[in-house]
């Protein structure tokens, strides 16, 4: 198998894992993923991000206060989430989210079970593992978009590893909460967090796969 094939097949076969395992992974082997994840571009090698990975007790009381925290506290964000989804952006969304309510029988209209289901964000899906990644506020959103390129390192590192991982904008909705949580600095803003660990590929959550546009829909060539 070439180079392209083996990267072909880790983006063909990679999907969000929405319940995992408890076993913690190896110390090493995330170590390894994480230097992986480091040899990622960023604009001018600036490297924005700073990663804080937890594990055993430390997973499990983020996991147990970020849920009591979004039970009763309104949004507040360090970059600004989409205004609307209009258009094929819409339908796409709509249709991620129809798969994932289905998958665990959650009906159009069972509010009470789509809320419930929507938590599991701050559960962390059950995960052993939470990397919470953050950016250099003056970098504004060039160090938000190289955390981006972290973050498919990460993913796919993680799926060659044999691991699950959920990346969630979810968990930097409640940036301030992180930030105290963890001592961070009010000058590095939460872009995202990771869940991961070893996926539970008994439970229906992780059985649907999203679908991804032809290239013509997203390219347009312009030769003269």
């Amino acid at each position: 198998m070439t180079a392209f094939q083996t990267l072909r097949t880790l983006l063909d076969e990679r999907w969000t894992c929405r319940q995992f395992r408890p076993d913690e992974v190896p110390r090493e082997t995330v170590d390894e993923l994480l230097a992986l994840a480091q040899r990622t571009p960023s604009w001018c090698n600036t490297q924005p991000w700073q990663v804080v990975v937890t594990s055993g007790a430390a997973t499990d009381r983020f996991r147990k206060e970020l849920l009591a925290h979004a039970e009763k506290s309104g949004l507040v964000t360090d970059f600004e989430f989409p205004a609307q989804y209009t258009g094929v952006y819409k339908d796409r969304r709509r249709e991620c989210g129809l798969q994932l309510y289905r998958s665990v029988g959650i009906e159009r209209g069972e509010h009470e079970k789509t809320l419930r289901q929507m938590l599991r964000n701050f559960e962390l899906f059950d995960a052993p593992h939470v990397a919470i990644v953050t950016s250099e506020a003056d970098l504004g959103v060039y160090g938000a978009v190289d955390c981006g390129l972290w973050l498919e390192s990460f993913l796919l590192g993680a799926q060659a590893l044999g691991l699950g991982a959920a990346p969630q904008a979810a968990l930097a909705s409640y940036s301030g909460f992180v930030r105290e949580f963890f001592g961070l600095p009010d000058h590095r803003k939460v872009v995202f967090g990771v869940s991961f660990g070893y996926p539970d590929l008994e439970h229906p959550v992780n059985g649907f796969r999203t679908h991804r546009a032809d290239p013509a829909d997203a390219v347009t060539w312009v030769t003269d």
